[in-house]
């Protein structure tokens, strides 16, 4: 089984920052795309930002400019560097991962639990 864990969330006043992590971890034979997703309280879950294998990235227009993602293929692990945060941002943040599954070779899209990030005013 391959799975993911988020951290670093927490509660930030606005204009401030925070690093999002998240790491796979389990029988892993590659890693496709990684992304993160977010989700405010009465809202759907929307798309922030992904990062592919080789390095291109894309962003949502509510978070380009201010949401930096990164990731580190030996670690198999995903960065989300916020700044500039605003209100608006508080929402649980999800990472999202493609993955071969080592042995079966399975594809399977992953989610990890989650990490909630507040903006104060």
């Amino acid at each position: 089984q391959v799975q993911l864990v988020e951290s670093g969330g927490g509660l930030v006043q606005a204009g401030g920052s925070l690093r999002l992590s998240c790491a796979a971890s389990g029988s892993i034979w590659s890693i496709d795309a990684m992304g993160w997703y977010r989700q405010a309280p009465g809202k759907q879950r929307e798309w922030v930002a992904t990062i592919r294998s080789g390095g291109s990235t894309n962003y949502a227009d509510s978070v380009k400019g201010r949401f930096t993602i990164s990731r580190d293929n030996a670690k198999n692990t995903v960065y989300l560097q916020m700044s500039s945060l605003k209100p608006e941002d508080t929402a649980v943040y999800y990472c999202n991962a493609g993955a071969v599954v080592g042995g079966t070779f399975r594809y399977l899209e992953i989610w990890g639990q989650g990490t909630l990030v507040t903006v104060s005013s």
